[in-house]
């Protein structure tokens, strides 16, 4: 269940004021291109719109993938003068969000909150080489499927913006309403979800299953504390 703070209510704008607003700053036109640019299912912007009620972590997400600016795009204010964290191209760091949302190495993770828990700096050209530093975030990983290389309560670094297969890339996945972070292996006419830890059976996702499936992103940066 979403919590009261999760939410922009309608007296802040609403779903119709960010619908506009995301649609002006991303260049779309309906809202299977909104659910597409957040990644969630077209039931979820359904019911966003019923309840007239936006979740921050979609917020986020517009203005991370489009430079605009997150009060903006919430309340319709204008743009603030100071930059937010990881904003300045001048500086040798960035602040990267990590949120609530667990990544399942296991049986699948329920816990899918984008709402920002803290934000850590990481260096700004080490990121660039990496990938797309505006569309980064880290999570907890929960479970040990992927173990030796990923262990439970490790904190990993996903790029959003890498979502095209690369064999045996490890990628945080959605598979409906559950989160995990596997290998990804292409075969034909599916996509198989691989586990470094032999003690997990591989899962074959094939025909209408693959529907189901939406890619968050590669997988970067493993840190673990000791």
């Amino acid at each position: 269940m979403m919590q009261r703070h999760d939410v922009a209510p309608a007296s802040s704008g609403g779903f119709e004021g960010f619908f506009a607003r995301a649609s002006q700053a991303a260049g779309i036109v309906s809202q299977a291109e909104l659910a597409a640019l957040l990644g969630v299912h077209r039931s979820a912007v359904t019911q966003a719109k019923k309840k007239d009620a936006v979740p921050k972590s979609w917020v986020l997400a517009v203005s991370r993938r489009t430079g605009a600016d997150a009060d903006w795009l919430e309340y319709g204010r204008p743009a603030r003068a100071v930059a937010r964290s990881g904003e300045a191209d001048d500086g040798p760091y960035v602040g990267v969000p990590k949120v609530r949302a667990r990544l399942s190495a296991g049986g699948g993770s329920f816990e899918t909150r984008g709402e920002v828990e803290v934000v850590l700096p990481f260096r700004r050209d080490w990121l660039r080489r990496k990938g797309n530093v505006s569309g980064m975030v880290l999570m907890d990983v929960v479970g040990n499927s992927m173990e030796p290389d990923i262990h439970h309560g490790d904190t990993v670094l996903i790029d959003q913006g890498q979502t095209s297969i690369v064999a045996h890339g490890v990628y945080a996945v959605g598979v409906e309403d559950t989160v995990l972070v596997k290998r990804v292996e292409k075969r034909p006419g599916a996509l198989v979800l691989l586990s470094d830890n032999r003690d997990y059976a591989p899962i074959v996702l094939s025909g209408d299953e693959l529907d189901a499936l939406r890619v968050i992103g590669r997988v970067l940066w493993v840190g673990r504390e000791l």
